[in-house]
């Protein structure tokens, strides 16, 4: 394949989600045994293991989409009795199912390139093999404050 040669969409026309390619699996571990307490800062041990599952950026050359398999630790302090878990934001934001890595590109496809949100879903599919529903896209870049201007 030369540069700048058009290959057609291997996922193209289909209409099953059980007919798309099945993602590539990367294994991330944020598995401690014990960590400090956010609240009063004394040693909590581990009581428990998490899993949490983070679509990221793939590659054209894998024509697959990217999850990341995440297992965290889940910790009770003993003194304050907080339960809390392993730190996971540098990889994604607190309850959401894609990596920061998705929503910046996400959010400058829409304000850098003047995108409207449902092209830029497409794009990130066609580029990067992660399907962001467009109205997500519009949160992110309504958080981000950068769309359309505050208006007097």
């Amino acid at each position: 394949m030369a540069p700048g040669e058009y290959t057609p969409d291997p996922t193209e026309g289909i209409t099953h989600i059980e007919d798309l390619p099945t993602p590539l699996v990367r294994q991330r571990s944020r598995n401690y045994r014990r960590r400090l307490c956010p609240r009063c800062g004394h040693h909590a041990y581990r009581y428990g293991i998490g899993h949490r599952t983070l679509h990221d950026l793939s590659s054209l050359q894998t024509a697959r989409p990217l999850d990341l398999s995440v297992r965290y630790s889940k910790f009770r302090c003993p003194t304050c009795q907080r339960c809390f878990c392993a730190d996971t934001s540098d990889l994604a934001p607190s309850g959401s199912h894609y990596t920061h890595r998705v929503s910046t590109v996400a959010v400058r496809l829409v304000v850098e390139d003047g995108l409207p949100y449902r092209t830029a879903s497409w794009h990130l599919w066609r580029d990067h093999r992660v399907f962001v529903p467009y109205a997500t896209i519009q949160n992110w870049v309504e958080a981000a404050g950068k769309k359309g201007g505050l208006a007097a």
